[in-house]
Formats: C-alpha cells, sequence, structure tokens
C-alpha cells in the first residue's frame, strides 16, 4: 500500500521535503499524532510521508473513532495511548452555511472544547510542538485586501459563521497565551480554499470544487448543460491538498514563531469561478460548450485575496502543483472511487 501511495508523490517532491523541510532539532524517535488524520489534509499528509519514508519518525492518524476530543477524559485516554511528541490538530466541527447560522452555539462550544482539551494535553505532557489549523474565515467581515496575518482581529467575522469563526480565532490567542505563560511551541496555519482527493463531495453541502467536481460529473452522465450558479468572476485562491501537507510538515518541523502563518498560492494565481468550472468540465471530458452560467443568481463575495509574502520569506523557492494537473489527479481519484463502499464523502454509489 505505501508503494501505491508513494508513486503518485514525484521523486522531486520527496527529495524537497528530506533536504528542505528537515530541521536539526527534529530529532529521531519522534511521534507525530495527527487528529482527524482521516480527512482532506490528514490523508494527504499521510500520502507525502509514506513517500518520505523517514524510519526515525512514527505517525499516527486519528479519527473520530478514537474517540472523542471534546471530552477530556477520551483526549487523555488518547494521549496516553499514543504518547505523542508533536501534533498536528485538525480535527473540527464543520458545516455548510445552513448549519453554520442555526447551530451557532454548537459550532462555538464543540471546536473550543476540542482546541481546549488538545492544548491542555499537548502542554501537560510536554508535547513539543503543536500546529493547528484555521480557515481564512476567521477574518473580518470588513476588511481590506489582501488580508495577512496580522488583520485577524480588526474586526467581527462574518455573522453567518460566528461561532466557528470565534472559536477558530481564539486557537491564536491560545497559542501566544501558552508560550508566554508555559513557553510551549504552538502555532497554527492558516489555507486558503483547499480541494484534493478524500474531500467532502456531497452535492449540496461541500465546498466549491469538490461540489462542481461531483455536480460536473452527474451532468456529464445524464448529458445535461453543466449549470453554475451566478455571472463566474468571482475569484479566490484554491491550494491542493497535496501542497498544504507539505507546507504543514515544513511548519511542523522548522516554523518557530507563535504567530500563524498564511499557507497559499499567491495573489497572482487567483483563479476566477469560471475558469474553475471549466477546469472540472475538461477534467471529467465535458465540452466547454456544455458549462452555462446562470447570472439570476448572486455571486457572492468578489474576492477575499489572501497575502502569502510570510511564507514566501521562508520558503521563496517552494513551487505550487499547477492547478490544472492538480484537478486531473482529484477528479481521477474521484471517478475511480465514487463506486467503492465508504470511499468518497458524499458519494451515492449504485445499489
Amino acid at each position: 500500500a505505501r508503494t501505491d501511495r508513494a508513486r503518485h508523490v514525484a521523486p522531486s517532491t520527496r527529495g524537497y521535503l528530506q533536504d528542505s523541510l528537515s530541521a536539526p532539532s527534529f530529532t529521531m524517535g519522534k511521534v507525530i499524532m495527527v487528529t482527524g488524520g482521516t480527512g482532506l489534509v490528514g490523508s494527504a499528509i499521510r500520502e507525502v510521508i509514506e513517500a518520505e519514508n523517514n524510519a526515525d519518525e512514527k505517525w499516527v492518524y486519528l479519527s473520530s473513532k478514537d474517540g472523542d476530543l471534546t471530552d477530556p477524559a477520551d483526549t487523555a485516554k488518547i494521549f496516553d495511548k499514543y504518547q505523542p511528541t508533536h501534533v498536528i490538530h485538525l480535527a473540527a466541527q464543520v458545516g455548510g452555511l445552513f448549519a453554520n447560522m442555526k447551530h451557532k452555539v454548537q459550532f462555538w462550544r464543540n471546536n473550543v472544547a476540542m482546541n481546549d482539551n488538545i492544548f491542555q494535553e499537548c502542554h501537560k505532557r510536554g508535547v513539543e510542538k503543536l500546529v493547528s489549523c484555521l480557515s481564512t474565515c476567521i477574518f473580518p467581515d470588513k476588511t481590506t485586501f489582501p488580508i495577512d496575518e496580522t488583520m485577524i482581529h480588526n474586526g467581527p467575522p462574518h455573522f453567518s459563521n460566528e461561532g466557528y469563526a470565534y472559536a477558530k480565532r481564539m486557537v491564536d490567542v491560545q497559542n501566544r497565551m501558552y508560550k508566554s505563560q508555559y513557553g510551549c511551541n504552538f502555532t497554527a496555519v492558516i489555507p486558503t480554499n483547499i480541494f484534493g482527493k478524500h474531500d467532502n463531495f456531497h452535492l449540496e453541502d461541500s465546498h466549491v470544487i469538490p461540489g462542481l467536481i461531483h455536480r460536473g460529473t452527474n451532468c456529464l452522465k445524464e448529458g445535461k448543460d453543466f449549470e453554475i450558479w451566478g455571472s463566474g468572476t468571482p475569484l479566490r485562491q484554491f491550494i491542493y491538498s497535496v501542497d498544504l501537507a507539505k507546507l504543514m510538515i515544513w511548519t511542523l518541523r522548522s516554523y518557530e514563531e507563535a504567530d500563524p502563518i498564511i499557507l497559499s498560492v499567491g495573489e497572482e494565481d487567483e483563479i476566477s469561478i469560471s475558469d474553475v468550472a471549466y477546469a472540472v468540465a475538461k477534467a471529467i471530458g465535458m465540452p466547454k460548450e456544455q458549462v452555462k452560467f446562470d447570472t439570476s443568481k448572486a455571486d457572492g463575495q468578489f474576492k477575499k485575496t489572501a497575502n502569502n509574502a510570510k511564507l514566501r520569506k521562508y520558503l521563496p523557492d517552494f513551487k505550487f502543483t499547477p492547478f490544472e494537473e492538480a484537478m486531473e489527479t482529484t477528479v481521477k481519484w474521484f471517478m475511480e472511487n465514487y463506486d467503492v463502499p465508504g470511499a468518497v464523502r458524499g458519494a451515492v454509489p449504485k445499489a
């Protein structure tokens, strides 16, 4: 199984990880525990790490079956079992717009509880490094662009997901407090829009790219037009999950600031929703003419541009996977695994 995963990561990737993402302080005998380890980003981290094949590190990928991270006793048992020296914290309660608006208290309480338990166990047990994953939704609703790491607390987030957004913001506050009071080496990353294999492809409760892939595939099978809501002009920055995985591994090994870091392609790599739709169509084998835009529907926010200057200061030569290449890989995985029971979240396999 390791060989199958490894072949999807280019030799240049393996060399980059071994030569550039290692740090002298990252010594032998490390146990790295990844919460939310079976999701989009956790699966990508596993793919990259298994290609690297470093015998000096033991990686543990948690799923919800391992226990309830909102429960202090369950969290303590997990730490007792695996004795991690390092933690990448990806687990979170997430949901679509409707769920976020209807259940703000639950999104706040469950995420705060999860984060608090992870932080406290890492502190009590002397975990050497904790890297948490945030979201650009934590930034103020009313802001200037491009956004950067200094702007997180400049105003309230959008009211629609304030429970989730404020819970994630508090991770940044916790990182600084634990460093100030206890000297803990805790930090966080802020990725832009992530996509890739092992995403949630649910037709009604997914992010833009997996949703378009699923709908586009259905339209192709049914011979229907691929209808996109809005004009297609809004711009977004997308990061391929494998690229994010490499950067999170670098953060774990080499990034020493408590202040968060945005992990994203550059402003020059923003792409319009129309170009995303055309890339999906190309990857699934649909004629471009079959893509239609319903301009009677609202576009939403025109842009959410993030500045990756801080990342480029540290890693000026990091090469992101070309968007169309990443799209083709993601679509290929989706189509090959769609009818495999339990393989694709949001799939509706044939009975």
